[in-house]
């Protein structure tokens, strides 16, 4: 078989996969009135479907991708919130009193204690992100269990596990960022597991933590660049995907 050959079944192979998964269709026209009858974005839900009369047990697991989402929001809205007053130094400094302390946990305490509301809006925060980690997880399993990642749906799958991945490092950093003595006692065993890692952990931990002495680097600074500005944006524009992905695939009937 020469090479011509070769990289003609494999492009039939790539492009059959691809159009298996996303036929061709008028995507734009959806909304649009063809005849006596409407092309609509949304698509069937199952009791429409199967015109049942009855609530559809499955329901209430269908809506943990909205809550997960919804959970997002409210983080970003309270998120933005916090940033105006948080201060991303964990830079070690001493009392008058001779006790160990830092910019990052000094900002804490004020917007615990001074800032209007912020002690709601760091409550709101916090069990926020309590809600999206269980709710993500809990949304992968409803799609696990009820086969919604065969076929067709393999591409949405992967992202999907992606963004659950990415959910918990949203947690782990924000875990950190209070700079008290939980989130040093979580950065060191984050060090150590990167460094764990044979002939690159160092460098893992450079790039992570930046350091390899939990002593001297500083992670809190690392981790609200992590936080607040890499994360983000790769969640959002996966989330988009993953929307779309939905909205143009359909949602999948248990198997």
């Amino acid at each position: 078989m020469g090479l011509r050959d070769l990289l003609r079944r494999l492009n039939l192979t790539v492009f059959g996969w691809v159009k298996d998964r996303f036929p061709t269709a008028p995507y734009a026209d959806l909304t649009r009135k063809v005849g006596e009858t409407i092309q609509r974005q949304v698509p069937r839900s199952h009791s429409e479907k199967y015109e049942l009369k009855t609530i559809w047990y499955w329901y209430p697991l269908y809506c943990l991708g909205g809550i997960s989402f919804i959970a997002f929001i409210i983080l970003t809205i309270t998120g933005i919130v916090l940033g105006f007053y948080y201060v991303p130094d964990g830079t070690v400094t001493f009392t008058s009193e001779l006790e160990p302390t830092n910019p990052a946990y000094e900002s804490m305490v004020k917007i615990m204690n001074e800032v209007p509301l912020g002690f709601i809006m760091r409550g709101v925060h916090h069990w926020g992100a309590h809600v999206m980690i269980a709710a993500v997880f809990l949304h992968m399993c409803r799609v696990y269990f009820t086969g919604a990642y065969k076929k067709p749906r393999e591409l949405n799958w992967i992202i999907g596990v992606i963004l659950l991945f990415l959910t918990l490092g949203f947690g782990y950093t924000g875990y950190l960022l209070p700079a008290n003595d939980l989130s040093q006692a979580a950065a060191t065993i984050g060090l150590n597991m990167a460094r764990s890692l044979p002939y690159i952990g160092d460098l893992q931990a450079l790039i992570v933590f930046g350091g390899t002495d939990i002593a001297v680097a500083n992670y809190v600074l690392r981790m609200y660049w992590y936080h607040v500005f890499i994360l983000p944006f790769t969640v959002i524009g996966l989330m988009l995907f993953h929307m779309a992905l939905v909205w143009i695939q359909g949602v999948a009937e248990p198997h």
